[in-house]
């Protein structure tokens, strides 16, 4: 498990399930989007582990910009922390 601390945001990692690396705002600022998935703890019986996985999670994009987008990129394409599959199909 690692944390990120971005700004006055920190993100565990083992909750991260996609990132948009060239996003951009809607006045055209370059930004980095991070789809976060959390448990609904509240949710967790016998009964609900049975039901799919959707409902016993609650999804949010998280969009950053300036700065914090600059270190997220960094961040999420350093080859220490991930690996590209498919490096020449860019």
């Amino acid at each position: 498990m690692a944390f990120i601390k971005i700004q006055n945001v920190i993100i565990n990692t083992n909750y991260v399930v996609a990132v948009r690396l060239n996003n951009q705002t809607s006045i055209g600022e370059n930004s980095i989007s991070v789809l976060i998935s959390t448990p609904r703890f509240s949710l967790l019986s016998p009964e609900t582990l049975a039901q799919d996985c959707q409902d016993l999670c609650l999804d949010e994009w998280v969009e950053f910009t300036g700065k914090a987008a600059i270190a997220l990129h960094d961040y999420f394409t350093s080859f220490n922390n991930v690996i590209d599959l498919m490096p020449n199909y860019e």
